[in-house]
């Protein structure tokens, strides 16, 4: 792609002068970025894969440091010869006036008894200028397999971000920096602290709430927001409070998800009382527990209108059973007749006969066995066959009175029946 605007081309201008790998920066990554192993056959012989030299292993280790290189090995029975390996690395440098953040392919070939041999290919860079502003110069990518191909031989040029090029800019990063004074100015002093380069940098050159984080040694809570770019936005005001108090978030998801809770709840996020707590996993699980009741409160109350709502409906479903009642003396059974009636004896049996609306089933009947005008059992009759589907007293459990409830309800069947048509 060919440079869009003078920043573009500038920036592919100086790309021009940069400096090629260092054999420094290869030997960095060849030590830190890749496996290294000792090759060894079944009878002992052993072959370190990285300078090419053997030895005799009499006794099988999982890992050991050959002396002549001071290799820390990997030990693998095997009768292979070769092996290759490759992974990418980066490199934080300047170039001019701008952060440059490049990033290489390692390739390592080994064989028994030669030394390994390392290439590097450089991919591509990300260019920021001391406001921020970002591009990128690769080469290109082609079409296969994997995501990560590319056209090795292509030349170097304007590309599109995209998650090929993030990727690999959170690779192994070759320790030694370089910074601009801005940068440095801001707080980075070489160590991103497991946040990608590319979200870390420009954060740092185009927001004073980064500044003030990283600046801070709050990492792990600039990480998050970082993460979460809309996070930084919605808590920052909040956020504030703990700086002011010097609290320390111990965990800032939690931290966050506890703030949303208050919110819902109608606290004031700007109180440290609030949102500076002592033990946060405890106050985070007391604002979960408040915030569930008001979700059940709420639930309830939706379902109460609902019902008044269907209560209409009701009535011209069930009223020609209104009326019907019946008693062996002990017990008495009667039909409830009103929505209202389905929620008391829900609540006070405490099953799902109003939840679960049974008061708008077509071919069901609900009565309510008592005694002396106590609740027992909830009974459901199928208006289709006339047998009882099911009788169930407190929590869904049956009484004492099961068996006698349920004959009472069978022996008085013709009532029920009688109104249908």
């Amino acid at each position: 792609m060919k440079a869009r605007n003078k920043f573009e081309a500038a920036v592919m201008e100086q790309s021009k002068h940069l400096r090629p790998i260092t054999k420094q920066q290869i030997k960095w990554a060849f030590r830190e970025c890749i496996s290294h192993f000792a090759y060894r056959l079944p009878k002992g012989r052993t072959t370190c894969m990285d300078c090419g030299h053997r030895w005799v292993m009499s006794k099988y280790r999982e890992t050991c440091t050959y002396p002549h290189c001071r290799a820390k090995l990997q030990v693998q029975t095997t009768r292979a010869r070769k092996h290759k390996e490759q992974h990418y690395f980066t490199i934080l440098t300047t170039s001019g006036d701008y952060q440059v953040l490049r990033m290489c392919l390692l390739i390592v070939g080994m064989e028994k008894g030669y030394p390994a041999e390392s290439s590097v290919i450089e991919i591509g860079q990300y260019w920021w200028n001391s406001q921020g502003k970002q591009t990128i110069v690769a080469i290109q990518r082609t079409m296969g397999s994997y995501l990560d191909t590319f056209a090795f031989h292509s030349p170097k040029a304007i590309r599109r971000d995209n998650e090929v090029y993030q990727y690999i800019a959170q690779s192994p990063l070759y320790p030694k920096v370089k910074a601009l004074d801005i940068l440095q100015r801001n707080g980075f002093a070489g160590d991103c602290h497991d946040i990608a380069p590319t979200k870390l940098i420009p954060a740092l050159l185009t927001d004073s709430r980064a500044e003030t984080l990283f600046k801070g040694g709050r990492t792990a809570d600039l990480r998050h927001f970082l993460i979460n770019p809309q996070g930084i936005d919605q808590y920052w005001a909040t956020y504030k409070i703990t700086l002011r108090n010097h609290y320390l978030i111990t965990d800032i998801a939690l931290w966050c998800d506890y703030v949303d809770m208050l919110k819902r709840l109608g606290k004031d996020i700007h109180s440290p009382k609030y949102v500076c707590p002592e033990n946060l996993q405890e106050a985070h699980d007391t604002a979960q527990r408040k915030l569930q009741t008001k979700q059940d409160k709420e639930a309830e109350t939706r379902r109460r209108q609902k019902a008044i709502e269907n209560e209409e409906r009701f009535q011209a479903l069930k009223a020609p059973f209104f009326g019907i009642t019946f008693t062996d003396g002990v017990i008495q059974v009667k039909v409830l007749e009103s929505v209202q009636e389905y929620l008391e004896e829900g609540t006070a049996l405490h099953h799902c006969v109003f939840t679960n609306e049974y008061y708008l089933k077509k071919q069901s009947l609900i009565l309510s066995a008592r005694i002396d005008g106590k609740r027992i059992e909830t009974i459901e009759v199928s208006l289709e066959t006339m047998k009882v589907i099911q009788c169930r007293g407190l929590q869904n459990k049956n009484t004492e009175y099961h068996d006698r409830i349920i004959d009472l309800v069978n022996r008085n069947i013709r009532q029920i029946q009688s109104r249908v048509a």
